[in-house]
């Protein structure tokens, strides 16, 4: 399988950003740290067929963020977005 075949969009990462963020986060506006490019999470490449789920950025491919499920734990690493930007949950 090549990775053209492993790459969703990054809407299959509703749920657990969701989780996360505890609010919508498809329509979130995120910056990559390493290239600049603006992109709605929605848009973003997300590999979720690792023990975790990593978002890339579709300008430059540099991990965005990766989200790991251990136990009853969630570990988030958002060190690949220089900001992000959404509307508050209720």
């Amino acid at each position: 399988m090549n990775d053209a075949e492993l790459r969703l969009d990054g809407n299959a990462a509703a749920g657990i950003l969701s989780e996360v963020f505890g609010a919508e986060m498809t329509a979130a506006i995120g910056t990559c740290a390493h290239c600049g490019a603006t992109n709605a999470i929605g848009a973003v490449w997300v590999y979720a067929h690792a023990p975790g789920t990593v978002l890339r950025c579709p300008a430059c491919t540099s991990v965005l963020m990766t989200i790991v499920r251990a136990r009853e734990r969630l570990h988030v690493d958002v060190a690949g977005v220089r900001h992000l930007h959404f509307a508050a949950p209720d």
